[in-house]
């Protein structure tokens, strides 16, 4: 056991919980649960507001990794909650399999990416959640129990993206795919052209999104489609320049210019579209999918209908073009699809959805943009993304999840006592 200052990646949420454990089975899960006082669940800290804040007792998942059992045949791999998903990509590409689609970050464990309902891009693709076939939890009352469609279904429908609100997930088994290669086309493109052409690139691209650069129309198309032919990825050299040098490094450089002087961050934010150049390449699917990020920022993102999304990027344009420089962000805003789920609490349940995802580097001003942000969203049914910035309560969030009461009442039954609860929990879920 040990208690020290917790800050998550963003360094947006800290605590100093009474206790901290680190389980290295299912047993001491439970022993933790029932010892008394709130626990919560803690995977990476990849969250950008408080859902994994553990006042009390900390359950620290990092010894608690690995498949358990894979089924070649059948793709189903059951790992442990508190595995990555850069290690999740690493086994299962040698077990010659791998997830159907990704986000863009895999510093996430896998547990806390399914439950705040994380999602890659793809018009025919849902978010991760989607993939889980069963989950096991050790519940309140320190009972382990399984779901699954055919088990426990109201369970499992609410477990899938629970929040950590259920219980601590111990183990999770996922639909993965054979390995597959993904060919990638990323290059410069100007907003209005992509806006035009986004239906069709949806309907005809496995994977496409755009990062748009607030602060002009320029934007980076990126296009990733499966394909038979071999890997050809990028040389060591090349990789190393594009995302070492130019993505981190010197991107990193830009985002300090433009917080130790804020008044040039519009004119800075434009330069760095400017400078966007083409690339090609194929290679396995976690390489294509997954960026290296290692510049730190703050992220707030909502889901909204796929109709909505023009209407939301020409309001957001609108914002852009008004705030002052100070209030202007350096980081590009990043756009993606995901196909309508029947999971209770996902982001795109029950609707075809669009993200909007607005970033700002660390320790600059964001609260002017992500308002007025929210406010354009809240206009559309917006839905905030369960693991970044919002300020959203139970009272708002009811209205845009149909399945929003039935969570409540599956909540009640499992835990009665708010054993799982912290402060953000109680705003969302009241």
């Amino acid at each position: 056991m040990e208690v020290r200052v917790w800050t998550n990646w963003a360094r947006t949420a800290s605590c100093s919980p009474t206790r901290v454990i680190h389980p290295t089975s299912t047993d001491e899960i439970a022993a933790a649960v029932v010892s008394g006082g709130r626990v919560r669940a803690r995977g990476s800290g990849h969250s950008f507001n408080d859902i994994a804040v553990a006042p009390q007792t900390a359950l620290d998942l990092d010894r608690w990794t690995g498949i358990v059992r894979a089924d070649t045949e059948t793709g189903l791999v059951t790992v442990r909650s508190g595995t990555p998903l850069c290690a999740l990509n690493a086994d299962l590409h040698r077990l010659g399999l791998a997830m159907p689609n990704l986000g863009d970050i895999d510093a996430q464990t896998v547990a806390g990416a399914v439950s705040t309902s994380t999602h890659g891009t793809g018009a025919k693709l849902g978010v991760l959640a989607t993939t889980i076939a069963s989950l096991e939890l050790v519940l309140a009352d320190g009972s382990v129990v399984t779901c699954s469609r055919s088990e426990r279904p109201d369970l499992f429908n609410a477990a899938r993206v629970g929040l950590g609100a259920l219980g601590v997930i111990s183990t999770i088994t996922l639909q993965c795919v054979p390995s597959f290669v993904l060919h990638a086309s990323e290059g410069p493109g100007r907003l209005d052209d992509v806006l035009e052409r986004f239906d069709d690139l949806c309907a005809v691209e496995d994977h496409v999104e755009f990062h748009w650069f607030t602060h002009s129309d320029r934007v980076i198309l990126k296009r990733n489609n499966r394909t038979a032919e071999p890997a050809r990825p990028l040389s060591k050299i090349r990789q190393r320049w594009e995302y070492d040098v130019m993505e981190n490094a010197a991107f990193g450089a830009v985002c300090k210019v433009a917080r130790t002087f804020p008044r040039h961050t519009r004119r800075l934010n434009e330069f760095c579209g400017s400078m966007i150049s083409g690339r090609s390449y194929s290679d396995y699917s976690h390489h294509v999918f997954v960026s290296p990020r290692r510049v730190r920022f703050v992220e707030t993102e909502f889901s909204v209908p796929r109709e909505s999304l023009m209407d939301v990027i020409a309001e957001l344009r609108a914002v852009a073009a008004t705030l002052g420089d100070r209030d202007a962000l350096i980081v590009p805003c990043e756009v993606r699809v995901a196909q309508a789920d029947d999971i209770w609490l996902s982001t795109a349940s029950g609707r075809d959805t669009a993200y909007i995802s607005m970033h700002q580097a660390l320790g600059m001003r964001y609260k002017a943009f992500f308002d007025a942000y929210a406010r354009i969203a809240a206009s559309v049914g917006g839905r905030p993304h369960w693991g970044k910035m919002h300020d959203l309560t139970a009272d708002e969030l009811r209205p845009l999840y149909p399945h929003f009461d039935d969570f409540l009442r599956v909540r009640d039954e499992v835990d009665p006592g708010r054993t799982f609860t912290n402060a953000y929990l109680d705003r969302v879920l009241g």
